[in-house]
């Protein structure tokens, strides 16, 4: 009978100890992400490669001189209205001409309550800069 309970209570403590050692050796990517109020371009291009959401708070005017692929589009002024338009479950990187807009973008959307938002530092005139791809039109 105490051999028995030894070998359980062995058993308990292996089990446990598995647990914690794969909980704190997990890789980064599997981690929550934790994601700083901005981010490079070049940081936000593999982000968006990755599957984060690109909002970009321009003008439409600005947006059809040159846009990233794949972005959304909802200029700054509207963007408390339809905050429920961006996903909650991604990350979501906030873009506009120099970088001063998406940061009041990505305040917006903080109050809105998204958590995992940044701001990408520099704005199109870095990702132009950057040599990263850029299409134009509607």
């Amino acid at each position: 009978m105490r051999r028995s309970l030894l070998v359980y209570i062995i058993a308990i403590v292996v089990v446990a100890l598995m647990v914690f050692l794969t909980i704190k050796l997990l890789p980064a990517e599997t981690k929550p992400a934790q994601i700083s109020s901005t981010v490079s371009v070049t940081q936000a291009a593999d982000l968006f490669a990755a599957g984060a959401f690109l909002l970009d708070v321009r003008e439409p005017s600005e947006w059809e001189a040159g846009h990233v692929d794949g972005a959304v589009l909802i200029p700054l002024g509207q963007l408390a209205a339809r905050a429920s338009e961006v996903p909650t479950d991604k990350i979501v990187l906030v873009i506009c001409r120099s970088g001063n807009r998406s940061a009041d973008g990505r305040d917006i959307l903080k109050d809105a309550g998204v958590t995992q938002v940044t701001s990408v530092s520099g704005g199109m005139n870095a990702w132009i800069q950057a040599g990263l791809p850029v299409v134009t039109g509607p």
